[in-house]
């Protein structure tokens, strides 16, 4: 019985978005104006995979990363400047966590056991973006629209202040990240709220690794640059 009225409820929500969505006439004008004001607030929630892109100093196995899916939660300001363009800020609080896996070639026959191959990595960011959306004409209750800017993040879990190394099992990375960023989405107008899916994909400028005392270190010494990038599946209220 219970299902059955889950069910029954799932197909009159369902009904009643697809009804505001697919009509050929607006919602009413309380929402239509939101795009009119200068100055809107609403909040975001949704995913993220983030990964790490590796650049090396000789030609050894690749280290790889193993990625998961994180969490991340954050409020909008969004300036509207004309129909078609929006200047938003969207600071937010990620959570994610990414496995590395160095291959045994980089111990260069030293003795090493198996967790010296593996280093958790697990990073919670403060992310504050500056985009800019580029919107079209509003096509009855959607409107498609891309945006990118940049962002920075401050990394809460870095280590960077950390003493011990990768020798102590302490993988580090720097507090600070510069991003850029670029998606695309599209507004759906409902009878009380815009709702906003999109994806982005963010890369970084910077090097993020913290390279160990040894120079000639197997998890630092033969990286020449590491870099974050990722992908972030947001889901927007305003």
């Amino acid at each position: 019985m219970k299902r059955i009225i889950i069910i029954l409820g799932f197909l009159l929500v369902f009904q009643d978005v697809s009804a505001q969505l697919f009509t050929k006439e607006k919602v009413p004008n309380n929402i239509n104006n939101i795009d009119q004001k200068f100055l809107t607030w609403g909040y975001f929630l949704g995913f993220n995979q983030y990964d790490f892109k590796f650049e090396y100093n000789q030609n050894l196995e690749d280290i790889l990363v193993d990625k998961s899916f994180g969490f991340h939660l954050g409020l909008i300001g969004d300036m509207r400047i004309n129909d078609y363009m929006n200047l938003r800020l969207e600071p937010g609080v990620f959570f994610t966590t990414r496995n590395i896996r160095y291959d045994e070639s980089y111990f260069n026959g030293a003795t090493f056991t198996d967790s010296d191959l593996l280093r958790e990595v697990k990073s919670t960011y403060v992310h504050v973006p500056l985009l800019v959306k580029f919107s079209t004409k509003r096509i009855n209750n959607f409107k498609p629209f891309i945006v990118g800017g940049f962002s920075a993040a401050l990394n809460l879990s870095s280590n960077q202040d950390n003493p011990d190394d990768n020798s102590a099992g302490q993988f580090r990375m720097k507090k600070g990240t510069f991003f850029y960023e670029i998606g695309f989405g599209i507004d759906l107008y409902l009878l009380y709220f815009k709702f906003t899916p999109s994806i982005r994909g963010v890369f970084a400028l910077n090097d993020e690794i913290v390279r160990d005392a040894d120079p000639n270190s197997p998890w630092t010494g033969n990286v020449a640059k590491m870099q974050t990038r990722g992908i972030f599946i947001n889901f927007t209220f305003q």
